[in-house]
């Protein structure tokens, strides 16, 4: 069942730049997997600060606590609300392709210069602006592929973009390994190098313009945009749920990014195996991504974003019994799949479900607002093992996150299917 906000603009296929309707053509397969690769960078940069976390507090002169730590944790996630809240803006007015490259360049250079920071103020102040760029980066790629793809396959691409993120995770602890031990861990950030020389370049031959620039189809100029639109009817109500479950969402997957190396060194495992434990989670999420485009495509991205919202919570739980290894791996597996899955189908639905005009703005707003989860989680991860409630008090606060997220996307599920038995054209 194909859900739609509005009766008035059917899904179609978006007019391209000269005005004709896609067809996913190899220019177009080359453009989503720039984005794509973008992606995967974006996911690096979001992951790396949980890889080099511990030697940051153990390794520097910098004075880190665990509270300071998550505070600066939280800074990457601060800068990532500001950007995607006006990057997804900005994309709607200007373009997704200048506002795709300049976050990229933003995100890049300022990822390169944390591993010159001299101290912890000025590697907080890089991770925010370093955030911006991220942040931005997530829903105008998301916006420029959606126009680039025929409709029927939107929802699919969307939730397949995202698997960008955890392989961009995994790619950290997989580096990290070796890396860290090797070069210390300023080389975890010059990786980002590679985005700036290689993907960026890519980036300038291969991503078109679209119409968002200029204006849409089938648009007529009495057609307001902006965020004032989204939250008013009859976009009001399904805008904030998506803005709530995307919080607990993004609480849940992030706090765990950021958290999971140092909770599991402080359950005892050394440096090697905590980071093997963060490459579980982040090969659940690519897992997750595949699953869930095909359960998404299969089933509808809400309901297929409710079981893998469960998954995760269930997942999570039971870390807290205190499990034999191999059972924890198959934990963070399934809280991979869920948290990350979970996020990609609520993008998914957000792209497929808003009309052209606002997919960038609705993307942005849903992402932006949704970065709080991110900015707390890692603080209340700290502030949790700084009370001295140990490594459990953080599995409990993400796994009641997961669960929230569930309910939430369930109030989603009946706000739209109300709306189509009424018979409403909009909901």
């Amino acid at each position: 069942m194909n859900h739609t906000f509005t009766a008035a603009e059917p899904q179609r296929p978006t007019a391209g730049p000269a005005g004709n309707a896609p067809r996913f053509s190899r220019g177009s397969a080359l453009a989503v997997m720039v984005c794509w690769l973008l992606v995967v960078f974006d996911g690096y940069d979001l992951i790396v600060y949980g890889t080099v976390q511990s030697s940051l507090i153990s390794e520097t002169d910098w004075g880190l606590t665990k509270v300071t730590a998550g505070t600066i944790g939280s800074m990457a996630f601060l800068g990532m609300m500001i950007g995607a809240i006006f990057a997804g803006r900005m994309a709607d007015s200007w373009g997704r392709r200048r506002t795709i490259l300049g976050c990229a360049i933003v995100f890049s250079i300022f990822t390169i210069l944390c591993a010159l920071a001299p101290n912890a103020a000025v590697f907080g102040g890089l991770r925010l602006l370093a955030g911006i760029g991220l942040g931005g980066l997530v829903p105008s790629a998301n916006a420029l592929v959606a126009e680039l793809v025929p409709a029927k396959w939107r929802s699919t691409i969307a939730t397949l973009m995202m698997s960008g993120v955890p392989i961009g995770g995994s790619i950290a602890a997989l580096v990290g390994i070796p890396m860290i031990p090797a070069f210390g861990w300023q080389s975890m950030f010059l990786v980002a190098a590679l985005a700036l020389v290689i993907v960026v370049p890519l980036g300038l031959k291969y991503l078109p313009e679209t119409l968002a620039a200029n204006e849409p189809a089938g648009r007529t100029s009495r057609e307001p945009v902006g965020f004032r639109t989204l939250l008013r009817a009859p976009y009001l109500g399904i805008s904030v749920l998506f803005a709530l479950a995307t919080i607990a969402t993004l609480f849940a997957w992030y706090g765990l990014g950021t958290w999971l190396p140092n909770l599991m060194q402080l359950a005892g495992y050394n440096l090697g195996s905590a980071l093997t434990f963060a490459l579980a989670l982040n090969l659940g999420a690519v897992a997750g991504s595949v699953i869930t485009a095909w359960a998404g495509t299969r089933f509808g991205p809400i309901p297929t974003a409710i079981a893998a919202a469960a998954v995760a919570a269930v997942g999570l739980s039971v870390l807290l019994a205190g499990p034999p290894v191999t059972v924890v791996y198959l934990a963070l597996v399934l809280a991979g799949v869920g948290t990350h899955g979970t996020q990609c189908l609520i993008i998914a639905a957000v792209a497929s479900h808003y009309p052209n005009h606002l997919r960038g703005t609705a993307l942005g707003w849903a992402l932006g607002t949704g970065r709080i989860g991110a900015v707390v989680a890692p603080q209340v991860g700290g502030l949790l093992l700084a009370a001295g409630l140990g490594v459990n008090s953080n599995f409990l606060a993400f796994a009641g996150a997961a669960a929230i997220a569930a309910v939430l996307l369930a109030a989603v599920g009946l706000k739209i299917t109300t709306k189509f038995s009424q018979g409403a054209s909009n909901v």
